[in-house]
């Protein structure tokens, strides 16, 4: 059976708070059920980690490519 994370555990997971969590269900970006709270299956989460990876998601309304400069990363280190 596969698993179901509440919304607190969804957080916990993405390592942000219940609130931030709840704008990325809001907003398209992460796919939920309601039963009869809002549950996000494992599987869709592990494929919205996956497909952000390397994305800066800090203003969901504006997601973009991580740039290495911007953040203090030297590429050639």
């Amino acid at each position: 059976m596969p698993k179901l994370f509440k919304m607190n555990e969804v957080a916990k997971e993405l390592k942000t708070s219940r609130e931030y969590a709840y704008k990325l269900v809001n907003k398209g970006l992460l796919p939920s059920l309601k039963l009869p709270r809002l549950k996000v299956r494992e599987e869709a989460l592990t494929e919205f980690k996956a497909k952000y990876e390397g994305y800066d998601l800090s203003d969901i309304e504006a997601i973009k490519e991580i740039e290495l400069d911007s953040i203090g990363v030297d590429e050639d280190a």
